[in-house]
């Protein structure tokens, strides 16, 4: 019996010592002459690499330059990160007005305080805070933005983002504090815990429609001064293109690669047919077609600005090539999850919903953010059209008289902005993948 149980016993994973860390070394780097000798030759030309970029990029850099001849007059070896820092505000906020940078700065922190909650595990209700990020920020977000006269429609979107967002908050008090969703919490502070399920349904509606009244009251009594699209740049630019662009493509790939599998053929042949016409075209000549054609084909006196045009365009595209990386992962599901969902008496879309498109979507999470980042790079294809974007901006300096002939140290200090973007939201994937147990566990 011991016998067996010793055996049973899954073995301890012995700490690295410093004799296994030689035996490792010399197993997988010295193992040979040749391995000893290519293991020193890519030591040397890693070494002569590292070197080179910190004596360019720090030893011998210029950081505090009034232009480009006082860099060269400090280094004429070095980086010129001086004509970067002046154009700071430039590269993340284009040429947005200086003195309204708050409003991007405080729509970005509304972004981060709405999506919290996501991360947060004790907060209940997480489809609905993420589906109110999706369906309502954009309109705050982009009153904030804009600024200038209210419609009736606009005013009605952002009074209800208002609400989404306080209550939103509330919800994650509720959760930390009660570890209950803010419905639940509200029905027992008003005593009606024991009430019908109509009762409590009516009281819930009674208080969002006061609390909907009150938002659109308040938000109707503030403006803010109208900044036109045409100032929008930078990385701000980027972000909102790619973030609209992410936030609607994968919707709007469902609904395509559901399309593409109905078993009604003009919807079938419809959806083919669209995903088809964006993937055998190159991003670049959508976005031509989006800013060219596209007017010609919309009534009289109807008039899109470009920004909105060059998304409308992105998101068309993006939902196609998500279309069918959805489909994919709709494949690999076993046709005995589809039995197993009629056997219990689900429909067609409950079924979808409730056991198949969470099943493909964790299945495709690698796929999914790979094409979110690959959307966040194409992004910067629209400074071709004239928008001014990062890559724009970043090309803009090298043109600017002070700092005239820059073109390394911008376009480099754009390449670690994308890295570090790209490689978070990789790293988040793998982890999204382990949480939901897709992935391999070491």
């Amino acid at each position: 019996m011991a016998i067996v149980k010793a055996v049973n016993t899954p073995a301890r994973a012995a700490p690295i010592s410093e004799t296994s860390l030689v035996g490792w070394l010399r197993k997988n780097l010295f193992s040979s002459a040749i391995n000893t000798v290519l293991t020193l030759f890519m030591a040397f030309i890693v070494y002569l690499i590292v070197s080179g970029v910190v004596v360019w990029g720090y030893l011998d850099a210029t950081f505090v330059a009034e232009n480009r001849r006082e860099c060269f007059d400090n280094s004429l070896t070095g980086a010129c990160w001086a004509g970067v820092i002046d154009w700071f505000d430039n590269i993340f906020y284009g040429r947005y007005p200086r003195e309204e940078i708050w409003r991007i700065n405080f729509g970005g922190l509304l972004l981060a305080l709405w999506m919290a909650p996501l991360w947060i595990t004790r907060v209940h209700g997480k489809i609905l805070v993420g589906a109110s990020v999706v369906a309502l920020y954009p309109f705050l977000a982009g009153y904030l933005f804009s600024g200038g006269d209210k419609g009736l429609f606009v005013q009605v979107m952002v009074a209800g983002a208002i609400l989404a967002f306080v209550i939103n908050m509330a919800n994650v008090v509720a959760g930390l504090v009660r570890n209950q969703s803010l419905d639940r919490l509200v029905i027992d502070l008003l005593g009606q815990a024991n009430a019908p399920d109509k009762t409590q349904r009516n009281i819930l509606l009674g208080l969002l429609a006061a609390g909907f009244a009150a938002a659109f009251l308040w938000q109707a009594s503030w403006t803010v001064v109208g900044v036109s699209w045409t100032k929008w740049g930078g990385l701000f630019l980027t972000l909102v293109i790619s973030g609209i662009g992410i936030a609607s493509s994968l919707p709007g790939g469902i609904a395509l690669a559901l399309g593409r599998r109905s078993k009604l053929p003009v919807i079938r042949v419809l959806s083919t047919g669209f995903i088809e016409v964006f993937r055998s075209v190159p991003l670049i000549t959508v976005l031509f077609m989006a800013t060219t054609m596209f007017p010609l084909f919309m009534p009289e006196g109807f008039v899109l600005n470009k920004l909105v045009q060059v998304i409308i365009a992105v998101v068309l595209f993006n939902a196609c090539y998500m279309a069918e990386t959805v489909r994919a992962g709709l494949q690999a599901i076993p046709k005995g999850q589809f039995e197993g969902a009629h056997t219990i008496g689900l429909g067609y879309w409950g079924t979808m919903g409730l056991i198949i498109m969470p099943q493909a979507l964790k299945h495709m999470i690698p796929n999914i953010v790979g094409s979110f980042i690959g959307l966040l790079k194409n992004s910067t294809l629209v400074s071709i059209i004239g928008l001014f974007d990062i890559l724009l901006m970043l090309r803009s300096i090298s043109r600017d008289v002070p700092w005239l002939g820059l073109h390394k140290e911008p376009l480099i200090f754009g390449a670690i902005l994308f890295f570090i973007i790209c490689f978070a939201m990789s790293k988040y994937s793998r982890h999204l993948e382990v949480t939901l147990s897709a992935g391999n566990k070491h």
